[in-house]
């Protein structure tokens, strides 16, 4: 390992990126550090801010304090809740947390949905034979895929397929949540 911190910064990032299976496009994605900061980062060549450098742990779920520690990673990874990223702009009236790791893209995707009043999720098709499981946790929620739909309530679990349009809308105009697990997306 190289001796100055911001080498030992620069590999460790890069390290975790890897880790992850994520590409510099999507850790700029996630995080809102553009491509080219997070590469000149990685090769050594910038000093990122402490912003920069909090944005871009959360995206990876490194620990922002200990990455520079020579402590080995601890056998149970967690993401404190305050940690997990968020998507916005997704739709109306809806926050999405990221559970999942992001190695698990494309195959296993865990996300915490919040509706606000009124908040609907509309989604264009996913791969072929993708499928998502619904659980509702507080709230009702109405599902739409394809021509069906169908109204759940807090612990109904709705599992459909979302190689077709689909969407998710909060139907008793009050905040509701629930997490939505994407099979082969």
């Amino acid at each position: 390992m190289n001796d100055s911190i911001t080498d030992r910064l620069a590999e460790r990032l890069r390290a975790a990126r890897k880790a992850k299976g994520l590409s510099l496009d999507a850790v700029a994605g996630i995080s809102g550090v553009s491509r080219s900061m997070v590469s000149q980062i990685e090769r050594g060549e910038s000093s990122p801010t402490v912003a920069t450098l909090w944005n871009l742990t959360q995206a990876l779920g490194v620990d922002f304090a200990g990455l520079l520690d020579a402590r080995p990673e601890p056998g149970i990874d967690v993401t404190r809740a305050a940690e997990a990223p968020v998507m916005t702009g997704h739709g109306k009236g809806v926050r999405i947390r990221i559970l999942s790791p992001a190695e698990t893209v494309g195959e296993h995707e865990v996300y915490d949905l919040g509706f606000g009043a009124g908040g609907t999720l509309r989604s264009a098709p996913h791969s072929t034979g993708c499928r998502e499981h619904l659980t509702v946790t507080e709230g009702r929620l109405r599902v739409v895929s394809g021509a069906d739909v169908v109204e759940i309530g807090q612990g109904d679990t709705a599992r459909y397929f979302a190689d077709r349009d689909h969407a998710i809308e909060e139907i008793a105009g009050a905040a509701a949540r629930a997490i939505l697990i994407v099979q082969g997306s």
